[in-house]
């Protein structure tokens, strides 16, 4: 029988969607399943993206170019300025999804035995996309108790080596709602230029910051803009997860022509979901007034009943919808295969994604989970009635 790749046996499994089997078998038993487990929000779609679906009237769906539709990229220079992140269009590449745009980042910018440094726990296909361009993550963990705070930049230093090519961030962080502080970012930007590192920033949680702290981007940075590379995506903060819209921005013309060889070699980013996205930039303020107000009251909900549970800690998320809970478990790996295989109260259970999965250090995580606020609040207190009955029904087992 013909061997499988290396590179296949190890890539990770997702934290958050291998437990889907079990869900689905849950659901064919007639439960009601609670996913906690991924960052598909719940809040509608805004109707103008989808007036632009239901009012295409095109006679050919055909190839876009390879960076993306200049009306496009042009709408996306207005609204990367609301937040003072000053781009030309042709500094924006669209990609499919901001996966793709992490996964070409570094396919252009790391070679084979490359290392870059990622404080953990961080979003688990980071690594599935490290292992893919040949690439080497090298992790710096930060502490539930502190909030995971980012961890001190001599840390990092530690790790930078002759290999070292980059750090990569999430601002606000999937999975852990950190919010990273200017003084924070001022150190990040210290060691880009004294090692002259590329710096990867994942920011597409810009809209959800829930403190009056502000949101400091990579390219507000003074002093690194040819190292800077930024991912995003309009999943999330349209609830546009199904289009696969996303952005490759950077002002490294070089890294720009790079990365356009790798567009081409995929042809062009979806058509239609381009026309989406662009329909979604002329919605009105109060959508996005709506969409944080929702998610704000959201996470005070959940936050606060999550620590109301016995054994149960959580931090309160600056910023995404996401947090990390430690639970009284030794191992939350199996904690959530349990509540979704053999567990219900009242012919309902709930799917959370073990935390293990968004560490790369082993035994990291092991008593933790992460769960996305992307439910209505009437369904989370469910969801934690739940939960608090698991734990009990489990620790007596």
């Amino acid at each position: 029988m013909p061997k499988i790749s290396t590179r296949g046996i190890e890539m990770p499994a997702s934290p958050i969607r291998k437990l889907a089997p079990l869900s689905d078998s849950a659901k064919a038993r007639g439960l009601k399943v609670y996913h906690l487990n991924i960052g598909q929000p719940d809040v509608k779609t805004p109707e103008s993206a989808l007036d632009a679906v239901r009012n295409l009237d095109r006679k050919i769906l055909e190839y876009s170019p390879s960076d993306g539709n200049r009306s496009y990229r042009e709408k996306l220079v207005r609204y990367y300025s609301r937040f003072n992140i000053n781009v030309a269009s042709d500094d924006i590449i669209v990609t499919t999804g901001g996966s793709e745009a992490v996964l070409f980042a570094f396919m252009a910018c790391l070679n084979p035995g490359d290392e870059i440094i990622v404080p953990e726990p961080s979003y688990a296909n980071y690594m599935a996309f490290a292992i893919s361009a040949g690439a080497v993550i090298r992790s710096v963990p930060s502490s539930i108790d502190k909030g995971f705070a980012l961890p001190p930049v001599e840390e990092f230093e530690k790790l930078i080596n002759e290999r070292t090519r980059g750090i990569l961030i999430c601002n606000p962080n999937n999975p852990t709602g950190y919010l990273y502080s200017r003084t924070e970012m001022n150190k990040i930007r210290d060691l880009i230029k004294k090692y002259d590192l590329y710096l990867f920033s994942d920011e597409v949680y810009r809209e959800f910051i829930y403190t009056g702290s502000p949101y400091v981007s990579a390219l507000h940075l003074v002093g690194i803009e040819e190292n800077v590379v930024l991912i995003d995506s309009v999943s999330k903060r349209y609830s546009e997860c199904g289009i696969r819209i996303g952005t490759l921005i950077t002002r490294n013309k070089e890294l720009r022509k790079t990365v356009m060889k790798f567009c081409q070699a995929r042809l062009s980013p979806p058509l239609l979901g381009q026309i989406v996205a662009e329909a979604s930039l002329d919605i009105p303020d109060e959508y996005m007034r709506e969409t944080y107000d929702e998610y704000l009251e959201r996470r005070n909900f959940l936050v606060d009943s999550l620590n109301k549970i016995p054994g149960v800690y959580s931090p309160i998320p600056m910023g995404a919808f996401y947090t990390i809970a430690s639970l009284p478990v030794k191992d939350t790996d199996h904690f959530c295969e349990w509540c979704l295989s053999d567990f219900e109260y009242e012919g309902q259970t709930i799917f959370m994604a073990p935390a293990s999965g968004f560490y790369i250090t082993p035994g990291l995580g092991k008593n933790e989970v992460r769960i996305a606020y992307v439910l209505k609040k009437e369904d989370l207190a469910n969801a934690m009635t739940i939960l608090e009955k698991a734990l009990e029904t489990y620790n007596k087992l």
